[in-house]
């Protein structure tokens, strides 16, 4: 007799692996959860007593090549932070505050361990975010992906009230350009980083080097950090004009995602530092300045764009929230919509 086994999925190791995550979901859970782990779909209470005109605010996004490090590492308890970082952050530039996240977690053969770390790295990220983990998907697909990994998908949905959306809209020239650090590369141009660090330059996750404080793959490693809670409580004391999560396209290609028509922004090389990571990638790999902020953050996770008496004000606040934040610019008037972002120094 042939049972699913034999094709390769594991129906009791699946229930083996819902009964181990429970106790991370729960530990995500909000008020407005009405149902448990393992039901068909997670059920949220929403309260729209507490908006004027609420809007929905959705996203969706993945970890990407940055999972090769997970897999050489053999460390699985972070890459599910940078999941949902990469959600929660696209819709909180919104101004909108993250209620609820699902994942999807793909695999040819399931490893108890290696799963329940990548789910116990998503429920400290909802924490982090203050969402709460209702429900994702657990796929054991034998032959379809390389032994001993996965992929990760996960999606995030939020809500703001309409009149306090951040869209750009009100941005003028003369305008703040404010940046807040990263924490590393987060989530982004990792095929980049392992064509340089690894093709042309022939190191390894376990080569330690100086300049980075440690071994590459615990640099490399580092979780993509959450802005949501800095966001809404800097939206509480000043009016944020606009908000860019700079993900994959860099500085250059993410900001002119808020600007509104004929704006474009000059923004300072220097008024920052820029981690020893991209140094050691530009330099490594020969890589052009241009192409580095094309690609990379280089330093600065998420921007803001504000009046500029109120520039001083975010940059303190920042801090009080244990986040760095530096004026890296300003926004500058435009002869055409492109939006282009120039750099100077």
């Amino acid at each position: 007799m042939t049972t699913y086994r034999d094709a390769g999925v594991d129906i009791d190791a699946g229930d083996e692996f819902v009964e181990r995550i429970k106790p991370h979901v729960r530990a995500t859970f909000r008020p407005e959860v009405l149902t448990d782990l393992g039901g068909f779909g997670g059920l949220f209470r929403f309260q729209a007593s507490r908006y004027e005109d609420p809007v929905l605010v959705s996203g969706t996004d993945g970890v990407g090549t940055k999972l090769k490090i997970a897999f050489l590492m053999d460390k699985h308890d972070t890459v599910g932070i940078d999941l949902v970082a990469m959600c929660v952050n696209d819709i909180a530039v919104s101004g909108a505050e993250p209620l609820f996240f699902l994942d999807y977690f793909a695999t040819g053969k399931l490893s108890l361990n290696t799963a329940e770390a990548v789910v116990r790295g998503i429920s400290d990220g909802c924490r982090q975010a203050g969402c709460a983990l209702i429900g994702g998907e657990t796929a054991e697909m034998p032959s379809f992906y390389a032994e001993g990994e996965y992929d990760l998908a996960g999606f995030a949905v939020g809500v703001v009230d309409r009149s306090k959306m951040i869209d750009g809209r009100r941005i003028v020239p003369g305008d703040a350009v404010i940046g807040i650090a990263s924490s590393g590369v987060h989530s982004n141009g990792f095929s980049l980083v392992r064509k340089v660090l690894f093709e042309k330059s022939r190191l390894t996750v376990d080569n330690v080097m100086p300049e980075l404080g440690g071994m590459l793959g615990e640099s490399l490693l580092a979780p993509t950090r959450i802005y949501a809670k800095q966001i809404l409580a800097l939206a509480e004391t000043c009016p944020i004009k606009g908000l860019a999560h700079i993900t994959g396209g860099g500085i250059t290609e993410n900001l002119p995602r808020v600007f509104p028509a004929r704006c474009g922004a000059r923004i300072r090389r220097g008024s920052w530092p820029v981690l020893p990571i991209f140094h050691a990638i530009q330099e490594r790999g020969a890589v052009a300045l241009d192409e580095m902020y094309r690609v990379f953050n280089m330093g600065i996770g998420m921007i803001l764009v504000v009046a500029p008496e109120h520039a001083d004000h975010v940059i303190t606040k920042v801090g009080e929230l244990a986040d760095k934040a530096y004026r890296i610019g300003e926004m500058v008037a435009q002869s055409t919509d492109e939006g282009v972002v120039e750099y100077v120094g």
